[in-house]
């Protein structure tokens, strides 16, 4: 009997899957080219790309028996949703209920009826929306509710609270605002401040749409402000135009972008002390504090100091804590944190920091408080929770194994229909929407649906059959039982091993940063060219290859898994030792390049830092993430491979300036791509 390659590793259930591989639409492998049934979802997922509705329709008809036939449909109905009948829409809802691609459809539909304003369908249907994480949805659920007046004491404060968020200028959040705003429920200083985070991110749309729901008349004073603040500032042209402090405010948060400097000098004018309120005051130093911390500035504490922390945004008091732990200035860490709010206080960053702000301020009872913090996040989860572990003096040690799962539990998730459909969209190279639907199966325990059981034999299930990003994320998931093989597997452990062995790398380390770049995906491509298991650049690939003698290599190998090992570990040994065996430096200059982790580090006279503080304020969030992704992970593979307790500490160690003592480096480091 013939089963297909990923399966092989489910020996004890070879007869369940042999009956399930037709269902699947599993039996071809890549190896063996696709089917013509794949080569019709194939081009009905490029025709949807493209938005080619005629060729979607043509094709349709030709998937009815093909287990991913939802997805064609989906495509072919979502790209004509405006122009479909309600009876046909509710066919397709019907036809495919409790599927991922009925929800997403009703999703789509939900934000179409809250643009027409068609609130009666829009009520009948929102209740059977599952997904809800569309946040245009959920504004225009409460502007229905508000219309209907159904309205809860808590409306307003969320939708002030979801148009902020937003980071684009949609219409569902902007609608819901615009009524509250016209019955006086949203006070206009929320559309002033969405338009400051639209100028802070250099988003005008967002400034412009916000304003305008106040005075249409000011979205042009508001576009040639943006375009050009320090004109509107120019006390020369005051006669010709008066100013309004909120189109200063504006106009300061501006100019902090163009020229951190001249704002900073600006603001500190009389005209404008007097003119500003402390709140608008705070927000602009708040944003010329962020941007100065972003240059690691010497001014940058300066800068936040002259502000309020009750009224600068949750943004700027997180840049804050990270110039006041550079500067060792633990008052202000403290009171930066206490100022967040609720749910930006409560991350585990910010609960670690507090709790060494208090100790490093032997504040009365600090000790039993700064114990408390740590006591609530230790774990061996993540980074600050690693760290809290070892500051209560635990080694960090991972927890037990759960019980074994039973052939029933695994069964189940075998028949789960929508992991079965994620995994042939995934074999067949529709990895994004496999992805999609597999998360949406498994996450909905979070609505009473899968149990941690659950999750785990999920999660076995994508591991038997090395999908290892699902096999990891999904068992993320679980709450109360931790299962270190599946959140921790070491796919390819001789090869990795071995190669880290003849290259002086720790294997933990390799581990460690390529469960980070790729989840173990062997074909992974990012959005700049990176690839394979390790995520290596072409212009990468090609040095190291040189450096480390592959002289027969061509840019095709590097997505092979012996290649891509090769060349992402021979590259990660010559930035390590460029580093003088810094992870957290070698890491950064993995992500980001070696060039701005050198340039993170400072010249000579700026601090020595613990790798901690060094790490939280790199300037990147992708990189300030990956590195304290990747030594979290680093030392959980160490602790796996050595049966050992690990010590997150010792592998941070110190970070500190660039000096010229080492110049066999600093050349090797001056020529790292």
């Amino acid at each position: 009997m013939q089963f297909h390659p990923i399966f092989a590793p489910l020996a004890s259930l070879a007869l369940l899957i042999s009956l399930m591989l037709p269902q699947l639409g599993l039996a071809a492998t890549k190896a063996a080219g696709i089917t013509p049934d794949d080569e019709v979802i194939l081009e009905m997922n490029q025709a949807f790309k493209r938005g080619d509705r005629k060729r979607l329709s043509a094709l349709l008809p030709q998937t009815q028996n093909n287990v991913l036939a939802p997805w064609a449909a989906y495509w072919e109905l979502s790209t004509r949703l405006d122009t479909a009948s309600t009876q046909e829409t509710q066919d397709f809802l019907n036809r495919f209920a409790g599927t991922y691609q009925e929800d997403r459809l009703r999703n789509d539909w939900l934000l179409q009826l809250g643009r027409q304003r068609d609130w009666a369908t829009f009520a009948a249907e929102y209740p059977k929306y599952r997904m809800n994480d569309d946040k245009a949805v959920r504004c225009y659920a409460l502007l229905s509710e508000a219309n209907t007046g159904n309205a809860s004491s808590n409306t307003a404060a969320e939708i002030q609270s979801l148009w902020l968020a937003q980071k684009e200028a949609d219409d569902g959040c902007a609608a819901a605002a615009d009524a509250l705003l016209k019955a006086g429920k949203l006070a206009p200083l929320v559309a002033w401040q969405r338009a400051r985070l639209g100028f802070e991110n250099e988003r005008s749309r967002i400034a412009t749409q916000a304003v305008g729901l106040l005075n249409p008349d000011w979205v042009a004073s508001v576009a040639a402000i943006y375009l050009n603040p320090a004109r509107y500032l120019d006390e020369k042209i005051t006669a010709l135009r008066p100013r309004t402090k909120e189109l200063v405010t504006l106009a300061l948060i501006r100019l902090a972008s163009l020229d951190l400097e001249a704002a900073a000098k600006e603001i500190n004018k009389l005209r404008w002390k007097a003119q500003l309120t402390d709140e608008e005051r705070s927000w602009v130093w708040g944003v010329i504090g962020k941007r100065a911390a972003l240059r690691r500035a010497d001014e940058t504490l300066s800068y936040f100091t002259q502000g309020q922390d009750a009224f600068m945004h949750s943004d700027h008091l997180a840049w804050k804590v990270r110039a006041a732990l550079r500067a060792g200035a633990w008052q202000q860490v403290h009171s930066a944190i206490v100022a967040m709010p609720e749910a930006q206080a409560q991350d585990p960053t910010w609960i670690y920091w507090r709790a060494r702000a208090l100790l490093a301020l032997k504040s009365p009872a600090a000790a039993t408080q700064a114990q408390a913090f740590y006591q609530s996040i230790a774990s061996s989860k993540g980074f600050y929770e690693q760290l809290a572990q070892e500051e209560l003096g635990r080694p960090l040690s991972l927890p037990s194994t759960p019980e074994p799962l039973t052939s029933a539990e695994k069964e189940t998730a075998l028949n789960n229909p929508g992991l079965r459909r994620s995994l042939a969209a995934i074999d067949i190279g529709l990895r994004s929407e496999g992805v999609r639907e597999w998360n949406y199966t498994v996450s909905l325990h979070q609505r009473g649906g899968m149990s941690d059981r659950e999750l785990l034999a999920a999660a076995q299930m994508a591991c038997d059959l090395q999908v290892w990003d699902r096999c990891i994320n999904t068992s993320e998931r679980t709450k109360t039982v931790v299962d270190v093989t599946q959140r921790f597997p070491m796919p390819y452990r001789q090869d990795v091993v071995q190669r880290a062995g003849q290259i002086g790398l720790d294997p933990a380390y390799v581990y460690g940063l390529i469960r980070q770049e790729s989840r173990f995906v062997m074909d992974a491509k990012s959005s700049v060219g990176a690839a394979g298991l390790m995520q290596v650049m072409p212009a990468t690939a090609r040095w190291t290859a040189k450096k480390i003698g592959l002289t027969d290599f061509k840019p095709h190998q590097i997505t092979e898994r012996d290649t891509n090992i090769a060349i992402g570990t021979g590259y990660l040994k010559l930035v390590l030792d460029s580093f003088d065996g810094s992870m957290p430096l070698a890491a950064a200059a993995y992500n980001a390049g070696p060039s701005r982790s050198r340039n993170w580090r400072g010249q000579d006279g700026a601090p020595t830092l613990e790798a901690a503080i060094w790490a939280e304020n790199v300037p990147f969030n992708e990189t300030r993430d990956y590195v304290k992704k990747v030594l979290s992970n680093t030392t959980n593979y160490a602790t796996l491979i050595s049966g050992q307790p690990q010590s997150l500490k010792a592998r941070l160690g110190m970070v500190g300036p660039v000096t010229s003592s080492s110049p066999a480096r600093t050349v090797l480091a001056e020529e790292l791509p």
